[in-house]
């Protein structure tokens, strides 16, 4: 090992490590084996005498096998030393690919903040002339979700109730846009509400059920949000019962951001496929999407769960 770690050569010149070991190997070895016989004479269990006879070099217990012994020991630690390169490549490889799949998550967050802002600034503005208390109400709404976005900024999952405390100023800003002509139903099983989920992920599903189902029928309809505890997994649904989708529609084809960015999250996030992310007609009419997860909580959650 003394000798190894000494060597001039870099890399995998495993070659010139095996020549370089070649030449020093056999007077090291001679040099082991004498010391040996010194010793054992030495506490009297050999005789002196071995060491002046040359014959004994031959002998295949004792130099040859310590030439052998030399060897092996060498290719183990080359085994060793190649092995430590590669867990080290590895574990290298393994963070820069985390590195990179948090890069893009966090790239594709930040396709749907301004997203988002956009369309959220857009609903207000047509409200400032026709009505400005309405519209100061939905600024506030906006100031409580911009507050909790920044809050969760650093974080790419967070707790169910989180996610559902923004989408209730979110929904609070629609209602004041559409009255009558929408409504939300929220349906969250208790032994949910502290599941881990995907920074605003629930927002957009209901905003594309609002944009692209709601809005289109001049009498509105519901958006219903459920969330229930499957076998490990937390099931959430967005179903609403609007215009339904467009005949021959995929994710291919669409042309909104909201459903397409929020499946790309999901499967970055769980990239082992215990996840699952649908999108398909509703019985009765309108469109429904459904989200499964793996079931885990915060750190200080309850599974809800009675002692």
């Amino acid at each position: 090992f003394w000798i190894d770690a000494r060597l001039p050569f870099k890399g995998n010149q495993l070659g010139m490590r095996i020549f370089a070991h070649l030449l020093a190997s056999v007077p090291l070895t001679v040099l082991y084996f004498y010391v040996v016989i010194a010793m054992r004479a030495f506490l009297g269990l050999g005789a002196w005498g071995v060491l002046a006879h040359p014959r004994s070099l031959l002998n295949p217990f004792g130099l040859l096998w310590s030439w052998v012994v030399y060897w092996v020991i060498f290719g183990a630690q080359q085994t060793f030393r190649y092995y430590e390169r590669y867990r080290v490549g590895e574990l290298r490889l393994e963070r820069m690919e985390r590195s990179f799949s948090q890069a893009r998550l966090n790239a594709l967050r930040m396709q749907l903040d301004p997203h988002f802002l956009f369309n959220a600034l857009n609903t207000i503005s047509s409200q400032v002339e026709r009505d400005p208390r309405l519209a100061r109400t939905m600024i506030e709404h906006l100031g409580d979700l911009l507050r909790l976005s920044l809050d969760a900024r650093d974080r790419q999952e967070i707790p169910l109730a989180e996610e559902l405390a923004f989408l209730d100023h979110y929904v609070a800003i629609q209602k004041i846009r559409f009255a009558e002509n929408l409504r939300i139903e929220i349906q969250v099983a208790p032994e949910v509400k502290y599941a881990l989920v995907p920074c605003l992920i629930v927002q957009p599903l209901v905003e594309n059920a609002i944009r692209h189902g709601i809005s289109r029928r001049a009498s509105g309809g519901t958006v219903t949000v459920t969330a229930e505890r499957g076998r490990n997994q937390v099931e959430i649904r967005v179903a609403d019962d609007g215009v339904g989708l467009p005949p021959g529609w995929t994710f291919e084809t669409s042309s909104g951001m909201g459903l397409s960015v929020t499946r790309e999250r999901i499967v970055g996030l769980h990239p082992d496929g215990n996840s699952k992310f649908s999108v398909r007609p509703r019985t009765g009419g309108g469109t429904e999407v459904e989200i499964s997860l793996p079931l885990r909580f915060a750190a200080g959650g309850t599974n809800g769960a009675t002692p």
